[in-house]
């Protein structure tokens, strides 16, 4: 079998890789001013997705140029939340986009949904593949994804999660595999205890409010909005609701099974205050000392950047970042340096500014844990800021692990 890394290789974002130069797992976006692609042009069989997140799925519509019609698979939440991404993406990126809305209909012409632990076929270069997803518990959805050639078996794990959070359960799925891509995304972090985070999280929000601020809460629309939502539904607070996450939110709750406590979030949603933008509500939000859960995540767009400019000059108000900042996104550098762009100028923001572990990924001790199962294993490393060094830590303790470059090629 044959890999070759498209994205994702020594790095965070675009995540693509392709097999026996027919098969594509994953084909996503590396969120940047510009943006950046998987490199290469690959015109493949057929596609299987992980999860929906935009660094994985945001360019899978561009695979449906032309006549081109490869039939792609993914669970029912990604099918659904593929779609969103796009249609936001084509109205943030407008002209530049790499694909337009006829493309994003295709996706019904050739999607194929399936559940967990339901393996499938997929044919490919002349190559029939055994398919299986497995709860990943990164966010509603996500799935390791198992290719069988009926010689070699590769588990590319995507993103996973190995504790349980309030959204979802963590990933106990360990089937057998000759060879294992792994992310490696936190490989040098020891998360804060999830209760702990939660704790300081609901204390900032509630002290900001008091002392008379504004609580920003910018959040990935997908997962993390949904687990902020139940965090703070156990509180006195009612946050308002904007951006994509309102859409997602609604979409996650249509898959009850994909999520650990389908009725919290179900009280979640009731007790969030869905945001319109209509005559000066925003506005008036932002100048009532409220909590606002909003889009995007890493600064990039959306409804948050609405609000930052009317917040960015008070000190009592806070920007309480829920996630990675990925390395030159506006969130990164209103973390590192207090500033961000803003009206085409990047401006300092006296607002303080607070970073809470919400992660969806794996630890360095989750990390090791998953890969105890596969010491047997070649182990292939990606979707990290230091996937060599990792790499290298794997093989000092034994492993077959190297950390593959962007459009390398492996062959096992």
């Amino acid at each position: 079998m044959e890999i070759r890394f498209l994205g994702g290789a020594r790095e965070v974002g675009r995540s693509s890789v392709l097999v026996d130069d027919a098969l594509l797992l994953d084909y996503g976006t590396l969120t940047g001013e510009p943006p950046q692609y998987p490199v290469g042009r690959p015109e493949p069989d057929a596609v299987v997705v992980s999860h929906g997140h935009l660094d994985h799925v945001g360019q899978v519509p561009a695979l449906l140029r032309g006549d081109r019609r490869p039939p792609i698979h993914w669970t029912p939440p990604t099918g659904e939340l593929a779609r969103v991404l796009a249609r936001d993406t084509l109205k943030l990126r407008g002209y530049d986009c790499t694909f337009t809305e006829s493309h994003v209909q295709r996706l019904g012409e050739v999607e194929e949904r399936h559940g967990y632990d339901e393996p499938f076929t997929v044919r490919a270069g002349g190559t029939e593949y055994e398919v299986t997803f497995y709860d990943a518990g990164h966010i509603p959805g996500s799935a390791h994804v198992l290719v069988d050639d009926g010689d070699t078996r590769l588990l590319y794990t995507a993103d996973f999660h190995t504790d349980d959070t309030r959204l979802l359960s963590g990933s106990t799925a360990r089937p057998d595999a000759d060879a294992v891509i792994c992310e490696s995304t936190y490989s040098d972090v020891t998360h804060e205890d999830r209760t702990r985070v939660e704790e300081r999280f609901v204390e900032t929000v509630r002290t900001t409010r008091y002392e008379g601020g504004t609580a920003l809460i910018p959040a990935f629309a997908i997962g993390r909005t949904q687990e902020v939502l139940t965090v703070l539904e156990d509180t006195e607070i009612r946050p308002y609701l904007d951006g994509m996450g309102q859409r997602v939110t609604d979409i996650v709750r249509r898959y009850p099974e994909y999520v650990r406590d389908p009725e919290a979030l179900r009280r979640a949603k009731s007790g969030a205050r869905y945001v319109t933008g209509k005559d000066g509500q925003r506005e008036r939000i932002a100048a009532d000392n409220e909590a606002i859960v909003t889009t995007s995540g890493m600064l990039s767009g959306g409804p948050v950047m609405r609000y930052l400019p009317m917040l960015r000059s008070d000190p009592t108000n806070r920007v309480c970042l829920t996630g990675y900042q990925v390395e030159g996104t506006n969130g990164r550098r209103l973390l590192e340096h207090g500033r961000c762009d803003l009206d085409g100028g990047v401006v300092p923001v006296a607002a303080r500014v607070e970073l809470f572990d919400f992660s969806a990924h794996a630890d360095r001790d989750g990390l090791r844990s998953f890969l105890d199962d596969y010491r047997g294993a070649t182990v292939l490393v990606n979707h990290g800021d230091r996937c060599p060094a990792f790499a290298e830590e794997l093989r000092a303790d034994g492993y077959d692990a190297s950390a593959p470059e962007l459009g390398g090629t492996v062959v096992v």
